[in-house]
């Protein structure tokens, strides 16, 4: 998946290379992620993992050049050469309700999976994210379902939850028992 060339995987990997020139540390989740371990999912724009001064830093560098918020003060921009909504998730923050819980978006120098076109979070915390996402807000049922895509379609096994936050290995189990029938032939 990271040799795609729609708008959303080039949107991805310019601005990987703007990040690296400016040495910050990141981190692609979501379903860009998802596709790098498997699992393809239509997705219009780009999740990025980033320190909130680093992300400072890059629209000092960039907008105007490129890139425009979504509105002022946003942590939201467009890529304006491929017309792609790219979504900041500040390390710190909280996924899904956006209230505390023991699982943030993490330091990206910390966790990360250096690949040939950008980098992405570890399958491990991206199953995190969208757990705690999806357990905590219920319009992110979509972080459910991809979790139980991820199960499904790349078998991940039911003791792979001993390599998540405690705070989310119930709901992994939860959905690793729904992720368990046969692929449907029609």
């Amino acid at each position: 998946m990271t040799t795609g060339t729609s708008a959303v995987q080039l949107a991805a990997a310019s601005l990987a290379r703007r990040l690296e020139e400016l040495r910050i540390d990141y981190a692609v989740a979501g379903a860009i992620a998802l596709g790098v371990y498997g699992v393809l999912r239509a997705t219009v724009d780009v999740d990025v993992v980033i320190r909130r001064e680093d992300l400072a830093r890059f629209k000092s560098e960039w907008l105007g050049r490129g890139y425009v918020e979504v509105f002022p003060g946003s942590k939201g921009i467009r890529d304006t050469e491929h017309g792609v909504k790219i979504d900041f998730l500040l390390t710190g923050d909280f996924p899904g309700d956006g209230l505390p819980k023991p699982v943030a978006f993490p330091e990206p120098a910390k966790t990360r999976l250096d690949l040939e076109r950008f980098a992405v979070v570890p399958i491990e915390t991206l199953v995190e994210l969208k757990l705690a996402s999806g357990m905590t807000a219920p319009h992110r049922g979509q972080d459910l379902v991809d979790v139980q895509r991820l199960v499904h379609e790349v078998r991940l096994p039911r003791d792979f939850a001993a390599k998540l936050h405690p705070y989310v290995r119930a709901k992994y189990d939860e959905v690793w028992q729904l992720a368990q029938h046969p692929d449907d032939d029609y």
